[in-house]
């Protein structure tokens, strides 16, 4: 029996939707972004190399935990050794990107985006899904969603290692203080929109000041769930524009460790 829009208590109309604008362009953007986005990914976290030049490491492979990883990548040792899968030896970045990737897939906003344009479920408002029956987030694999809160925290220790990073890269490549390149900058606003991206997240939000009986009682907190909820209202921007920084950030990182273009230093 047809449920939803398509159940017999609701109006028949044979158009799938009454909407004459491009509704499907928004939808049709993010599927070309996301895809984008996941191959580049892809193609970076299996090159296994060019992702280090001191005193610049690529966002996708730190830390670099693997005793694979070039000299001079792995600030916090190498816990773990050569790891195959089918005979063949994986990346390192493979064993740290499921938690940043987790984050971003479980976000709310991110689910909202890809619900939309890949499931079409719906795809836009006031467009029929194609989809007979919704079962929600209550059964595999997307019973998963509900480990966001746990990725919100793997992320927030991720930020301040990447801002680590950026901390180190004010040292030129003999390693001496006092240093700024333009790798500097790059990794600092890398950094930067990516405190942005999670500091604005609803689950961030809910964590300050959520399960509170009043305000009056916990004033800092009201004061941090104030300022988190102004970055609330932009957590879509952050998330789109922290997606493209963090690819960048890479991609500067591998031109300068491949040698194609040399990292400047302003002083």
């Amino acid at each position: 029996m047809a449920t939803g829009v398509f159940s017999a208590a609701r109006a028949q109309i044979k158009e799938r939707t009454l909407r004459n604008d491009k509704w499907w362009l928004q939808p049709a953007i993010t599927v070309a972004v996301l895809v984008s986005f996941i191959i580049y990914a892809t193609f970076r976290a299996f090159e296994n190399a060019n992702y280090f030049a001191e005193p610049l490491i690529s966002p996708f492979y730190s830390p670099c935990l693997s005793t694979t990883c070039v000299e001079g990548a792995s600030l916090f040792g190498q816990p773990f050794g050569k790891i195959f899968v089918f005979g063949l030896a994986i990346s390192p970045a493979l064993l740290i990107l499921i938690f940043p990737l987790g984050f971003r897939m479980t976000c709310y906003y991110y689910r909202k985006a890809y619900y939309r344009s890949f499931w079409m479920s719906p795809p836009a408002c006031a467009v029929a899904e194609p989809h007979s029956k919704y079962t929600g987030e209550t059964r595999a694999p997307l019973i998963l969603q509900n480990g966001h809160r746990w990725f919100f925290f793997a992320g927030l220790i991720f930020n301040a290692i990447l801002t680590f990073d950026a901390v180190l890269a004010f040292r030129n490549a003999e390693k001496e203080w006092g240093h700024m390149s333009v790798g500097t900058v790059v990794l600092m606003l890398n950094a930067t929109l990516l405190w942005l991206y999670s500091l604005s997240c609803h689950t961030c939000r809910h964590t300050i000041g959520g399960r509170l009986r009043n305000f009056s009682k916990h004033p800092v907190r009201y004061k941090f769930w104030t300022w988190v909820s102004v970055l609330n209202h932009k957590h879509p921007v952050f998330a789109w524009i922290s997606l493209f920084g963090v690819a960048l950030a890479d991609l500067y990182v591998r031109l300068v460790a491949n040698g194609t273009i040399t990292n400047v230093y302003f002083f």
